[in-house]
């Protein structure tokens, strides 16, 4: 009977201790709480649409103590060319390089990766999500939350949009990325949402919201890869009217405020083809060194799909209030901002940040940053670039009466 009992006793502990390893294993580690993540604990706070709450396993993202919200945008990072050679992998590890310095110069409260994380024509189909494992290092060090949109190199015969939001998504606790919901995006199109930025942790609505689409492009996966197209899906278009609707129902039944936004895509919108044109550079400084022209921007690849990104830039501008600017890379010899008139809204592109990818001499690889002065969405945001050395260029204001 003793022997009996004591046999049920080990039985027991041994189960409890896999179930405590387990429950370590599977329990993510909370950044701390300091001044780079301005990361806080969601509070109890009745939300009144689940879907308004996307992160509810995650810290809220927070203004920080003195009022202010700062993103560092990382764009074309390009890792995995030439994996083959010598060149390839010191491209990687200079581009690793660029990323810690930036994040321990400038402590930024969020990053945003903003497309071509990898070059996927050069992948292999054996190890191609691998390279999200390296470009997510220097952020899981620094503790910083992140988001990430895909571009068109994302989008190849061995790697896909998707398997590297879910890469991404494995390896690090601090991403924010998700993917659009069924049906939304269209093909080789999965990385479209939305990201709450609260005021202060106990706020029952955010004051920003950062907008991310997928503009897709590239080529589908497998033997029989074909070009996919290169703009942001028109099913986008309905999603953007329905989610603004239902924060607009759902918040302001709880507390009546004016909200902010942000809105990143890698691909620029074709309607941003005709502002360089007219660019006036003494407004609008910075590098302006790539021709926007066939491919620079959405639904230009094949002529034969001009317009098709419109659908998307219509429903973007109708619904979205408040909209500070719209933000993107791809080309990467340009990093001006500039007033689309057609829409009276400011575009501006990113900093190439990665040393893979193509460029010039005298081009350099940095980083956009964007503060936020104030929750207050009638406040202007300041923005510039960072190079590698810390030199800065391109300061500019973005308020109602920027390039006017």
């Amino acid at each position: 009977m003793i022997l009996s009992c004591l046999h049920d006793v080990r039985i027991l502990v041994t189960l409890l201790a896999c179930f405590c390893v387990g429950m370590v294993k599977a329990s993510p580690t909370l950044p701390p709480h300091d001044a780079r993540s301005r990361l806080a604990e969601f509070p109890a706070v009745d939300v009144p649409v689940p879907s308004l709450n996307p992160y509810p396993d995650k810290p809220r993202l927070t203004f920080s103590s003195s009022g202010t919200f700062k993103l560092t945008v990382f764009s074309d990072l390009h890792y995995g060319e030439n994996p083959w050679d010598d060149w390839g992998p010191e491209q990687d590890a200079n581009s690793t390089r660029l990323m810690r310095s930036v994040l321990a110069a400038e402590k930024p409260d969020y990053v945003v990766l903003n497309g071509d994380l990898i070059t996927g024509e050069n992948t292999f189909r054996e190890n191609s999500t691998t390279l999200i494992d390296r470009i997510v290092v220097p952020l899981n060090e620094a503790k910083i939350p992140f988001s990430s949109t895909q571009g068109n190199h994302d989008n190849q015969r061995n790697i896909t949009h998707l398997e590297e939001i879910q890469r991404e998504q494995l390896d690090s606790y601090l991403s924010y990325t998700r993917t659009a919901p069924p049906g939304i995006g269209g093909e080789g199109g999965e990385g479209t949402y939305w990201v709450p930025v609260y005021e202060k942790a106990t706020d029952l609505t955010p004051a920003l919201i950062l907008w991310f689409f997928d503009s897709r492009g590239g080529w589908s996966p497998g033997p029989t890869s074909a070009p996919l197209p290169d703009w942001v899906d028109a099913t986008v278009a309905e999603w953007i009217k329905n989610e603004t609707a239902a924060m607009e129902a759902g918040w302001d039944s709880v507390e009546k405020r004016e909200r902010g936004a942000l809105a990143f895509v890698h691909i620029p919108p074709h309607a941003i083809e005709s502002v360089q044109k007219t660019l006036n550079t003494t407004v609008s400084p910075g590098l302006n060194a790539d021709t926007l022209a066939q491919g620079s921007t959405q639904a230009t690849a094949d002529p034969s799909s001009a317009g098709n990104d419109q659908l998307f830039w219509d429903a973007l501008n109708a619904n979205i209030k408040n909209l500070h600017a719209v933000i993107s890379g791809h080309d990467h010899g340009n990093e001006w901002c500039a007033r689309e008139p057609s829409k009276d809204v400011i575009f501006c592109f990113d900093k190439h940040s990665g040393y893979g990818g193509y460029s010039s001499p005298g081009w350099g690889y940095g980083v956009r940053n964007i503060v936020f002065t104030s929750a207050d969405p009638a406040s202007g945001l300041e923005t510039w670039i960072l190079l590698e050395g810390g030199q800065t260029r391109a300061r500019v204001i973005l308020d109602e009466n920027y390039d006017r």
